[in-house]
């Protein structure tokens, strides 16, 4: 049988793009083989998953990060979207150094978490209370047990590819086992209880309305699932609103990636819809662990010890150890005061773009038939891989299904990520990715640069 040294170091074709990776990049190659000894698969996030290896992390600066063999790439990974300020910013890393100094847990109540909370309430429309965690994937777990409590309900409304996190409720339809049978592990009691609807298909929530009678609430990706990649059509949030509320159910928008990015107040108040619970992560902590759940004030007291009771409930119970710690309430206020104050969406937005624009005109100058798209900051590339007659100029996702826009060749999508790396440029497996207000102009030129040379790559691996 072959080590796992081998298995790292046999070629995984003949592909000169993997051969050339390979030979950028042998510190991270003997870092992946002696991780693969520790870790599943060798990692600690599923996304992060790249064949052969992913790169090794240095240290990262703005819009740059700087492999274990020195290699510089435009960043554009974000720290899976967290990152809209870019790495470092001096004012979110001042802050975190002041907390750290303080302490990082005293086991109480601080006056950072009372002021951060507030500075939610106050950007994100349907913020009446909020209660913290230290991840999304706590956020939409509890927001689903707030629902479940207040309505006396048990069923949830999911979408086909939309990303909720991990946990039970949220393991089917996301990747896999989209007739919402159980994932491994999960019973299938909780399988049985979410509904799973196609994406954008307001036809299937109102039929489900029609069937079950015990549907608590509905959740979704604001922006579509997978930050945009299947985007909804115009006008289907608003029917989705107006869905649940002629069916007293509850909305749940997971803004776990677009809240304050896609505008300061997020998905809810770019589109002028407000759900009644909304979950938080990543730009809310300002890049470093945390979450939260915010919502309506009723519904929230579900989880306060005087108000329950007065409601009629029983409390719901919530620990985390790390809530709302000092150092994350530290960085996520003065990322949060940052977007609040300045045009830091505006300005990711106007530089996604700009970049959206250009890579655009790569493609069509080069006679690939590929689209690019997306709202806001974010970067999605259609790889078109059932080979449909394209326009890059014109192209339109909603012309797409669901799963033509969420199909990801594998191989094809691996190599694109590496000749990027080899290029000096890192996108996300999309592939995309999400644009900071650290990248300048000259970054969207050098990416420009590199997408086409990535594309030349794989014209000669004959993968285009």
């Amino acid at each position: 049988m072959a080590s796992t040294a081998d298995a790292i170091a046999q070629p995984l074709s003949n592909s000169t793009i993997v051969a050339a990776y390979r030979e950028k990049t042998p510190t991270s190659q003997q870092l992946a083989t002696e991780a693969r000894d520790v870790f599943p698969s060798g990692l600690t996030h599923d996304s992060r998953h790249l064949s052969p290896y992913g790169i090794y992390v240095d240290h990262a600066k703005g819009s740059r990060k700087w492999d274990v063999d020195g290699n510089e790439y435009i960043d554009y990974f974000g720290g899976h979207g967290s990152l809209i300020l870019g790495h470092g910013h001096p004012e979110v890393r001042a802050a975190a150094h002041r907390a750290l100094d303080g302490g990082t847990h005293f086991g109480t109540g601080h006056e950072s978490e009372i002021r951060w909370a507030q500075l939610i309430t106050r950007l994100v429309p349907s913020a009446e209370l909020v209660r913290f965690t230290s991840s999304g994937t706590e956020a939409t777990h509890m927001a689903l047990r707030v629902a479940r409590a207040f309505t006396g309900r048990r069923r949830i409304i999911r979408f086909m590819g939309h990303f909720h996190g991990w946990h039970d409720h949220m393991a089917s339809g996301f990747s896999s086992h989209f007739d919402g049978s159980p994932t491994p592990g999960v019973l299938s009691e909780v399988a049985e209880a979410v509904t799973l609807c196609p994406p954008g298909n307001i036809y299937a929530v109102s039929k489900a309305f029609e069937t079950y009678s015990d549907i608590a609430a509905v959740i979704l990706e604001p922006l579509g699932s997978q930050t945009g990649q299947v985007p909804h059509p115009p006008g289907f949030l608003a029917e989705l609103r107006a869905l649940t509320e002629a069916n007293d159910a509850l909305l749940i928008f997971d803004e776990v990636v677009t809240g304050f990015r896609v505008s300061p107040g997020g998905a809810q108040a770019l589109y002028g819809v407000t759900p009644d619970l909304t979950t938080l992560a990543k730009i809310v902590s300002g890049g470093v662990p945390g979450g939260a759940i915010t919502g309506r004030r009723d519904l929230l007291e579900l989880l306060d010890f005087e108000k329950a009771a007065a409601h009629g409930k029983t409390k719901i119970g919530h620990q985390g150890t790390y809530n709302a710690n000092p150092l994350t309430a530290a960085a996520g206020l003065a990322a949060l005061t940052l977007i609040a104050e300045t045009d830091v969406c505006e300005t990711a937005s106007r530089s996604a773009s700009a970049l959206r624009k250009a890579l655009r005109d790569v493609i069509t100058e080069d006679g690939v038939p590929w689209g690019v798209y997306g709202e806001s900051s974010v970067i999605h590339i259609f790889t078109n891989p059932n080979g449909r007659s394209i326009d890059p100029s014109s192209f339109d996702p909603l012309e797409c299904q669901f799963e033509e826009l969420a199909l990801k060749p594998k191989e094809l999508t691996h190599k694109l990520r590496l000749a990027l790396l080899i290029n000096g440029v890192d996108f996300t497996g999309w592939p995309g990715g999400t644009v900071s207000i650290a990248h300048t102009n000259d970054d969207i030129a050098e990416t420009v640069e590199a997408f086409a040379g990535a594309l030349r790559m794989l014209r000669q691996d004959g993968e285009i």
